[in-house]
């Protein structure tokens, strides 16, 4: 057990260092490919801080623990709205000036409810996993069009700028990238085996601890970035790095176990996990979008996020005490059935 918790600590902060490492790499080589730095903060950057998703995700799929795959994806953006835009709330209350971002939201709640349409019928298969590449794509050609069309005039231009690593050669930019890709997929590894142990040794599902564990783990590089970024005044960045991280989550990241290990999933993902994904996702789209005015998430707005956040890891908790609790006189049950 011991072992395990181990690599869970030692897998997440080396993901956290490698996805740091990786983002710097691949917008180097960007850079010195010509990208403009529009484009590379609004797709290169947004797909690095959710390299651990995909990469953890893809383990587990891999390993066919589909569960922690799917937990993995909508945990992880369950925790960047409540978790992590509610402690930045409450570090530094935000205001969002960007119409880039406000172009986002309607994207991501378009994304939310089309990944609910997919998964009604209980099962993630390959032409979803596929439906969501598809989506991916399209997503990306509107988040340039978006970032273009606004360069001027939208503040979170400027903030981009300002956050984009420092310019290096191609040959350090690339040691770096196979440096983080490198420590991506070792520290994935061992994340995905220490939680499996764990989930194993105490009987609790795949898809809980893919919800609690691993997706709060894989969600820290979001949670460092948006906090440091609340703390330097650029509030826009904080929020557009949520965003763009959830529609990575549910494009990339769910279609990894689509394609890789198709099947039904656990139906409490339709009835208390992506209703609370949404939910939030709604309340951030009321609460932030600015109807007639500058959006902003204040302090008590952010506690309340944490709250939900909260209230629905204690949800979680009570409903694997229950399984547990239960699994006595269900193994009961099939012994007396034997006997007759």
């Amino acid at each position: 057990m011991l072992l395990d918790i181990v690599a869970i600590i030692a897998g997440i902060t080396l993901l956290v260092w490698g996805a740091d490492r990786f983002v710097i790499g691949a917008s180097g080589i960007a850079s010195n490919l010509g990208l403009p730095p529009m484009i590379i903060g609004l797709t290169i950057v947004g797909f690095g801080t959710s390299a651990p998703e995909i990469l953890v995700s893809g383990m587990a799929a891999v390993q066919g623990n589909t569960g922690l795959a799917i937990g993995n994806s909508l945990g992880s953006n369950i925790a960047n709205i409540g978790l992590i835009l509610g402690i930045t709330a409450l570090i530094a209350p935000l205001n969002v000036q960007s119409d880039t971002l406000r172009r986002e939201y309607p994207i991501l709640l378009a994304v939310c409810l089309g990944t609910l349409l997919l998964m009604l019928d209980g099962t993630l298969g390959r032409i979803d996993g596929m439906v969501l590449l598809v989506g991916l794509v399209a997503m990306l050609f509107a988040m340039v069009r978006i970032g273009m069309r606004s360069l001027a005039s939208d503040p979170i231009t400027a903030e981009i700028l300002d956050e984009l690593p420092e310019a290096m050669t191609t040959a350090r930019a690339v040691v770096n990238f196979s440096l983080g890709l490198a420590l991506l997929l070792f520290s994935s590894r061992i994340l995905v085996w220490g939680a499996v142990n764990i989930a194993t040794a105490y009987g609790v599902s795949d898809l809980i601890i893919g919800l609690t564990i691993v997706a709060l783990g894989t969600s820290l590089p979001e949670l460092a970035a948006s906090i440091a970024s609340a703390l330097k005044n650029e509030h826009d960045i904080a929020i557009g790095n949520v965003i763009g991280s959830n529609m990575y989550n549910l494009l990339a990241v769910l279609a990894v176990p689509g394609l890789i290990a198709p099947g039904p999933f656990d139906p409490l993902v339709l009835t208390r996990d992506m209703p609370m994904m949404i939910g939030l996702t709604l309340a951030l789209f009321i609460i932030s979008y600015g109807f007639g005015g500058t959006g902003r998430i204040n302090r008590i707005e952010g506690f309340l996020l944490v709250l939900a956040f909260l209230a629905y890891q204690g949800v979680l908790f009570m409903h694997t005490g229950s399984v547990k609790a239960a699994e006595p006189a269900a193994y009961q049950q099939t012994v007396e059935q034997q006997a007759t």
